[in-house]
C-alpha cells in the first residue's frame, strides 16, 4: 500500500473514552491561548491537572494503553474523536480518501493532515477539498468545511520528501464560526521524542465510520516514527497521533500523522509518520503567520 490514501480498503481506547464520559457535556472546545512551557507549540492553552474530578490521571491512562495496546476498533463519537474528520473532494457525497484533524491556532481555523493528501509534487495542490469532522455513515454532524489554503514544505513540493509529509490547511468559517470554536482542537507537539503512548483515529476509504487504536510509537529512523496498529488501510493517511490526553479539556497533543515513509506504510498493520521536529514547527508558523 505505497500510496495509502488511494488504497481501498481496544480496551485501552475504551478506558480513555470512559475518561471523556466522566467530564462535562460536549460543547465548544478551548480556543487558542498561551502555550505551556516545553514542547507544545505557541498558541495552545495550558491544560489543567489531568483526572480532576473523576480519578483518571495521565499515568493511569498511560498504563491502560500499555496493557491493551495494538487493538483496532470502531471509534465512538466522542469529543476527542470528533476533532478528526474525513477528507472528500467537493462535498461529502463522494468517496473520502484521507483523514485530517483540528489543531490549535490563533485563527481557530487550522487542520493538519499528510502532505500527500493535499499536494502532488507533479500536479500541484489538490483543489476543491472539504474536511468533514465526525463523519459517520453519511452523516455530517459537525458540518462540511472547505479548505481555503494549504501549507506544505518546499522539500515536499520539490521531491515529495517523506520527512516532511505534513500539511496544514486553513478551512472556511461556517455560520459565522471557525472550526475550533465549534469543536475545540488538539495542541501541536514538537520534539517529543520517539516513544510515546498515542491514539490514532482515522477513516479507511473502504468504510463509513472511523477506526481507532492505541499503542506506543517507536523510532523508524531519526526522522520517522512508526506504530503497530492493524487495519489502517487506504484513507487513513493524515490520521492524527494524539498523546497527553487531558480528561479536563477532552483534547490532546498531536505528535504525528500517518504519512512519511512509504506515504504511511505499505501494509495495513504498520504505519509511519514524519517526525514532528523544528521543521514542522516552522511549517506551522508559516501556516498561521
Amino acid at each position: 500500500m505505497t500510496i495509502r490514501e488511494l488504497t481501498a480498503g481496544a480496551c485501552a481506547a475504551a478506558l480513555v473514552l470512559v475518561c471523556v464520559a466522566c467530564s462535562s457535556p460536549a460543547g465548544p472546545g478551548p480556543s487558542a491561548g498561551s502555550a505551556p512551557t516545553g514542547s507544545t507549540t505557541a498558541g495552545s492553552t495550558a491544560a489543567p491537572a489531568a483526572g480532576a474530578g473523576h480519578g483518571w490521571t495521565r499515568d493511569r491512562i498511560r498504563a491502560a494503553v500499555a496493557e491493551h495496546a495494538g487493538t483496532t476498533r470502531t471509534a465512538k463519537p466522542t469529543v476527542l474523536n470528533g476533532l478528526v474528520g474525513a477528507v472528500f473532494t467537493h462535498n461529502s457525497g463522494g468517496d473520502h480518501f484521507c483523514t485530517a484533524s483540528v489543531v490549535d491556532s490563533a485563527g481557530l481555523n487550522l487542520i493538519v493532515t499528510a502532505a500527500h493528501c493535499v499536494y502532488d509534487p507533479t500536479l500541484g495542490q489538490r483543489g476543491d477539498l472539504v474536511f468533514v469532522p465526525g463523519y459517520r455513515d453519511g452523516d455530517t454532524p459537525s458540518g462540511v468545511w472547505p479548505l481555503l489554503s494549504v501549507t506544505v514544505d518546499q522539500s515536499w513540493k520539490d521531491s515529495a520528501d517523506p520527512d516532511m509529509d505534513v500539511a496544514f490547511a486553513v478551512v472556511q468559517a461556517q455560520g459565522g464560526q471557525q472550526v475550533q470554536q465549534v469543536l475545540g482542537a488538539n495542541r501541536l507537539g514538537v520534539d517529543r521524542g520517539y516513544e510515546l503512548p498515542v491514539k490514532v483515529t482515522g477513516y479507511p476509504s473502504s468504510g463509513e465510520v472511523p477506526i481507532t487504536c492505541s499503542n506506543t510509537t517507536g523510532e523508524q529512523s531519526p526522522t520517522q516514527l512508526r506504530i503497530d496498529c492493524p487495519d489502517y488501510t487506504g484513507g487513513t493517511s493524515g490520521s492524527p497521533w494524539v498523546t497527553d490526553f487531558d480528561p479536563a479539556t477532552r483534547t490532546g497533543t498531536v505528535v504525528g500523522v500517518i504519512g512519511g515513509y512509504q506515504e504511511g506504510g505499505d501494509t495495513p498493520d504498520v504505519s509511519y509518520s514524519s517526525y514532528f521536529g523544528d521543521a514542522v514547527q516552522v511549517l506551522y508558523d508559516r501556516a498561521t503567520g
